[in-house]
């Protein structure tokens, strides 16, 4: 059975500004199990970035508790920080140091001995396409070889779980793309629990087993890519007709599908909302044979996780200012 490497229970965090409190985060609630990749959602100003800092040692909570790989999060912090790896969104290499020596220090820094620091860290530049790079300084580096290598260096020490903030930002598609195959394989090839942020919906779309979305502190949504979408918008269909009496036929019999929203007739078109568009369009199809009623065209789009994002927040993921919340936590 999946060891579980994060147990969140009623986690919070109050900023005290001149004029009053802040909750930032009030009483969050999850767990992550071994091996799994979580993205976690938010606009700006939801509570993210603070929750992530205290999962990861940088902020003590105002209250609630947490497992992190084993460890009690406000009892033991020490122990949460050797069991876990850390990438900040803008990195931490020196540009003027050579690339092996900074994986090697920053597996020291673990206790690791230096011929067991050198021997992951090769490694790890083997499994994560840095073939050549050891003795290259880190300001000559592409930003996708020195993104990557951000993740060696949270990598090198072997951790059990690995926290990524914003992993892609910057990045040409090419450069993501690339960066979200050796993302996956951190947990195919090395057994890695994965915990990530992000920006980009398709990147939490492509890579995430499941997905935490948090909004004014609290989680308001959690599940797998897909039943997310299932859950909040369903499939858009739109069915081309020939004539005006059709569409007066093919609205009725949508009205009769389980799950399908109230349809409307624009002209020669029939638009619906349906949970499972793929289980639900033959069903229609046949029962339009029976009635003599023949479609000129069909459309089904599937929803995306902007369109879960907008209906769960009603804000865009990349939507707003920055907060007092982000200023406080700054």
């Amino acid at each position: 059975m999946p060891e579980t490497m994060i147990v969140s229970r009623g986690l919070r965090r109050v900023y005290k500004t001149n004029r009053q409190e802040v909750e930032a985060v009030r009483r969050v609630d999850f767990a992550v199990e071994q091996g799994e990749i979580v993205g976690f959602l938010g606009p700006n100003g939801a509570g993210k970035t603070t929750t992530l800092r205290m999962l990861t040692t940088l902020l003590e909570p105002s209250g609630g508790e947490a497992m992190v790989a084993g460890s009690d999060l406000r009892l033991d912090p020490l122990g949460v920080r050797r069991s876990i790896g850390y990438v900040a969104q803008g990195g931490s290499t020196d540009p003027e140091v050579r690339a092996g020596e900074e994986i090697v220090d920053h597996a020291r820094m673990y206790g690791t001995e230096l011929s067991v620091a050198r021997g992951n860290g090769e490694a790890l530049f083997r499994q994560l396409d840095l073939d050549g790079m050891w003795d290259r300084r880190c300001k000559t580096l592409s930003g996708g070889q020195r993104r990557r290598l951000d993740i060696a260096m949270g990598l090198v020490h072997q951790p059990q779980l690995i926290f990524l903030d914003e992993p892609s930002t910057g990045l040409d598609p090419q450069s993501r793309a690339n960066l979200w195959e050796h993302i996956a394989r951190l947990r195919t090839d090395l057994g890695t629990t994965v915990f990530l942020t992000t920006h980009y919906m398709d990147e939490a779309d492509v890579l995430c087993d499941r997905i935490l979305v948090i909004d004014d502190g609290l989680i308001v949504a959690q599940g797998t890519p897909d039943g997310l979408k299932r859950k909040v918008a369903g499939d858009s269909v739109v069915l081309s007709l020939e004539d005006q009496r059709s569409t007066v036929v093919v609205a009725e019999l949508v009205s009769h599908l389980e799950g399908a929203t109230e349809p409307v007739i624009d002209g020669t078109e029939v638009r619906f909302q349906v949970p499972e568009g793929a289980s639900a369009l033959p069903m229609l199809l046949r029962a339009m044979v029976e009635r003599n009623v023949d479609a000129t065209g069909v459309q089904v789009h599937r929803p995306t996780l902007d369109d879960v994002f907008l209906i769960m927040t009603g804000r865009s993921l990349r939507d707003g200012a920055e907060s007092a919340t982000d200023r406080a936590a700054a």
